[in-house]
């Protein structure tokens, strides 16, 4: 057909994440390229009792409408919570619920992006939210990284020069892809920059919770002084993702136009699933399910990394993050993890070439590989395989 779409629709696709993920549907094949939980962290009994529940006692309210926001009752849960482990103050008036945090990332950038504008971001930063800025016609100020997180000195340098930078978007704890953490003094110098520049700082935090090693670090939001920080959680990674529920906090004048939106785009969020977490968490005890996940997704950390040091070769290297769920590989950069995936997927393993994440390009000899799916011996066996498909790979360089 010779339709006419909008411009917005015409641009890069993510055809490689697409088609790799689209492998972890085949029972034979390791995938470590999706980010999934555990399928054995999924409170299955407490979330079918408390569906029940909700069905029970207010099926009627289940089934109808609710506000924009989300149910106020959810929002005080989270407050609360926020308050509590979190330092961040903040009202239920502050705090909308949406589909999952992919949401929250779409209507910020439709509040703020304009075409030509710019998303200042790490680099590698979450293929995901690049697609999704993407369909706003943006352009990516990409900030080199080190250990601790952004570059100051690059940040300054590129901000001064670039007047239309919209919004910077940020992954601080257990980052996706790298696994990295920023510390806390970078977390602080990167709020005086978007002070400075009042810039506002999208905090995407959905792994936050899953640290099983170091210690806590204060959120951005928690040292916002000027409300330019919006902040994004999930129950996607400390519950499960099916029911697509997550949370936005922000001030008010940003919380009006996220309102606009969200009313815009679908009403609410679904009222059974709202009703459904929070009778969830009145029921349990969900910070005693949350350490049970970190003891999960640490062993699974354990045994890939372990993996790896045996059976990569000493030219590959590979971050060791203290939370989340990735960890992400550098090799010769001589080599290109694309080119290289279909040798992987013919051993029956698949990851996330490196380049996706990358919003301006140019970076192709790294990858992404998450843990938290894959069975002890599915993840030793394909850290195996990857081994001789990396080993293979850097012997062909030096012929």
């Amino acid at each position: 057909m010779n339709l006419k779409y909008a411009d917005r629709m015409l641009g890069e696709k993510n055809d490689v994440v697409k088609e790799a993920l689209k492998l972890t549907a085949q029972p034979d094949i390791i995938s470590f390229a999706g980010g999934l939980p555990a399928p054995e962290s999924f409170p299955l009994k407490e979330m079918a009792a408390a569906s029940q529940k909700v069905f029970e006692e207010k099926g009627t309210n289940a089934l109808q409408y609710s506000s924009v926001e989300g149910l106020l009752a959810l929002r005080e849960k989270i407050a609360k919570r926020m308050s509590e482990y979190h330092n961040i103050h903040a009202d239920a008036a502050n705090i909308m619920i949406t589909s999952g945090s992919q949401q929250a990332i779409d209507m910020v950038g439709r509040i703020f992006l304009n075409p030509g504008d710019y998303v200042v971001c790490e680099s590698p930063t979450y293929t995901a939210a690049v697609t999704t800025f993407k369909t706003y016609q943006c352009n990516f100020l990409s900030i080199d990284t080190d250990e601790d997180g952004m570059m100051i000195e690059d940040l300054e340098a590129k901000l001064a020069d670039c007047p239309n930078a919209k919004v910077i978007y940020v992954i601080p704890n257990f980052q996706n892809p790298s696994g990295k953490t920023w510390s806390t003094e970078r977390r602080k110098a990167v709020l005086e920059v978007a002070e400075k520049y009042n810039i506002p700082v999208l905090e995407d935090n959905p792994y936050g919770e899953l640290r099983y090693e170091g210690e806590e670090l204060p959120t951005l939001k928690s040292m916002d002084t000027k409300g330019l920080v919006i902040y994004m959680g999930s129950f996607s990674k400390v519950l499960c993702p099916g029911l697509r529920c997550g949370y936005i906090i922000s001030c008010p004048e940003v919380m009006d136009m996220l309102t606009q939106i969200k009313q815009s785009t679908d009403l609410h969020s679904s009222t059974i699933n709202q009703l459904t977490i929070l009778q969830y968490l009145n029921d349990n005890d969900i910070d005693a399910h949350i350490l049970e996940l970190r003891a999960i997704y640490k062993h699974k950390r354990d045994v890939m990394l372990d993996a790896m040091k045996k059976c990569f070769p000493k030219e590959a290297k590979f971050t060791y993050p203290h939370g989340g769920m990735f960890t992400w590989v550098e090799l010769p950069k001589e080599i290109d993890t694309q080119e290289l995936f279909p040798k992987a997927i013919a051993r029956k393993v698949a990851y996330i070439p490196g380049a996706t994440f990358f919003p301006n390009g140019n970076v192709n000899n790294c990858l992404r590989m998450s843990y938290s799916s894959s069975s002890n011996e599915k993840i030793i066996q394909g850290i195996t395989a990857l081994g001789e498909v990396f080993t293979e790979a850097i012997a062909a360089l030096k012929k």
